[in-house]
């Protein structure tokens, strides 16, 4: 089969910053240019520009964040002119307020518009609200990220099933892997956390924010009541200082604060995920994918998960993890005890099914290559 003639697709997401959506963007520019295509992002801007600069992409900052009707169809202006200029084949949208925008400036285009649903979106009885969200179906094909939010789509707005097509979310093994860090990278980390150098720890990575479950976490430390265990919860508060204070407050209730450490953002994952004997993803609102459970199998570490959402189908549970209800410190809890009494050689063996089976289902280049396979459809329709 002959390759495909070299194409132009534009993804346009509100920010590059952090995030799941935010990373798939960048993997996909690097991988469209890698194949000899031209990748173009347009999003408000952020961090992450330089990544798309660095992969050979071109970023053009516009203010796509913006729910503002009038600021929506001004930005689909601007899009139509970035279609004509380039000669735009695709145009991805990754969020629904660029992807109004982007829809409009499609019409009458020979551009293909296509769309990318990474999380389910809260619709709280608003017949407005499940308009504005059923934009994500409007795409010719429509990418979800698990076959939770694939299903998500098809039950609460209609998107046909034949035009769904799921491709999980991958990770990059090249930087999520066991052998990705050093012994004086741990040492150090530990330290920062204040970690003694013989020592338990439980890691919940994941910003806080209520529905990550960081209140649950706790009241399942003090219910394990081990004071050999050191629970660490990493991850970015952006500003919400109320939440902050009010997991401090409950650590004081239980009287936990030697053993629970709230460290902030971190930027080396694969060494956060080495110092832990578990790692815990305690989400009480069902997540798109949930990265954090496949790179903690990626790492060769038990993981326990709650089974919502895009979990139940990265996790085998019994085999490279375990399952347990959600917003259930008892439960919670329980899988954790279980995890930390296993014996040296199951948990070795968990650890090393877990890497194999985010090896066979969850890589970057598995991610990528679907991605583009998809590109190629929609051109050939």
């Amino acid at each position: 089969m002959a390759p495909p003639k070299p194409y132009t697709v534009l993804q346009v997401i509100p920010n590059l910053g952090a995030g799941g959506a935010e990373q798939t963007c960048v993997d996909v520019t690097a991988a469209l240019v890698a194949a000899g295509h031209k990748a173009i992002v347009v999003s408000n801007g952020g961090p992450r520009v330089t990544e798309i600069q660095r992969a050979g992409g071109l970023h053009i900052e516009m203010p796509v964040h913006s729910k503002n009707p009038l600021r929506l169809r001004l930005n689909a202006r601007r899009l139509r002119s970035i279609i004509d200029k380039y000669r735009v084949d695709i145009v991805h949208a990754r969020s629904r307020a660029p992807a109004w925008s982007a829809f409009w400036a499609c019409e009458k285009s020979a551009a293909k518009f296509m769309t990318t649903c990474h999380a389910p979106y809260n619709i709280g009885g608003s017949e407005w609200k499940r308009k504005y969200n059923a934009i994500m179906c409007r795409g010719e094909l429509v990418i979800a990220n698990s076959d939770f939010v694939g299903h998500y789509l098809v039950d609460n707005y209609g998107c046909p099933p034949a035009k769904i097509r799921v491709i999980p979310r991958g990770i990059p093994l090249d930087k999520i892997n066991p052998h990705a860090t050093s012994a004086e990278r741990l040492l150090r980390m530990s330290q920062n956390w204040r970690i003694p150098e013989v020592a338990t720890v439980v890691l919940l990575p994941g910003r806080l924010t209520r529905w990550k479950g960081q209140l649950v976490m706790i009241d399942a430390m003090a219910q394990l009541g081990r004071k050999d265990v050191y629970c660490v919860l990493l991850g970015d508060d952006q500003g919400r200082d109320e939440y902050r204070d009010e997991l401090e407050a409950l650590i004081a209730h239980h009287h936990l604060e030697e053993r629970v450490r709230i460290a902030g953002h971190c930027s080396d994952m694969a060494t956060a995920y080495m110092l832990a004997d578990v790692v815990v993803s305690a989400s009480i609102e069902p997540e798109g994918f949930g990265r954090v459970a496949v790179e903690g199998q990626a790492m060769g570490r038990p993981v326990v998960a709650t089974n919502i959402g895009g979990s139940n189908e990265t996790i085998i549970p019994n085999v490279t993890g375990f399952l347990v209800p959600p917003d259930n410190p008892e439960a919670l809890a329980g899988a954790v005890r279980r995890a930390l009494a296993m014996p040296p050689a199951k948990k070795a063996e968990m650890g090393q099914r877990g890497i194999e089976h985010v090896q066979t289902h969850f890589s970057k280049e598995q991610m990528t290559y679907a991605t583009l396979l998809v590109y190629e459809e929609l051109l050939a329709k």
